[in-house]
């Protein structure tokens, strides 16, 4: 589902919209417009054909996911299962019962889901077990040693 966007175009543009982008034309350009026009552009029409995508996955093989409907149940090592309801504007796909891929046209939505997510089980520092994203670092720390 999509959401609708709404877009007030200035006196000296015409929008055109297709089935999946907006193209924008200038009709006059007026001196004082310039920076408008520039800063409309970069702003709005760059948002629109942008797509939000995140991922999340889990550094250790007995902590599963799994997604029925708009319901995602998470195993993470804990006596109970999770489970997570689907906001409305985001679409989650569970590859391998270990990849989460969180995507929607809203970036800010998309990231507030991904943190959501990571936040029932974060990454430790010593074994690097819990949830993170693809792109996440995680430094492990030496354990204790015997001397």
């Amino acid at each position: 589902m999509r959401k609708a966007l709404i877009i007030t175009a200035m006196a000296a543009m015409a929008l055109s919209v297709s089935a999946a982008k907006v193209k924008v034309k200038k009709v006059a350009e007026p001196v004082e417009q310039m920076p408008t026009w520039t800063e409309w552009h970069d702003l709005q029409v760059n948002e629109v054909n942008r797509y939000g995508l995140r991922t999340n996955f889990f550094a250790y093989e007995n902590e599963q996911a799994a997604l029925a409907g708009n319901k995602l149940t998470l195993n993470l090592g804990y006596s109970h299962a999770i489970e997570y309801i689907v906001p409305e504007g985001v679409k989650l796909t569970v590859t391998d019962g270990v990849k989460i891929v969180v995507a929607g046209p809203d970036k800010q939505l998309v990231g507030e889901v991904a943190a959501r997510i990571r936040r029932y089980k974060k990454p430790e520092p010593y074994k690097g077990k819990g949830v993170r994203y693809s792109d996440e670092h995680v430094v492990i720390k030496p354990g204790k040693t015997n001397a």
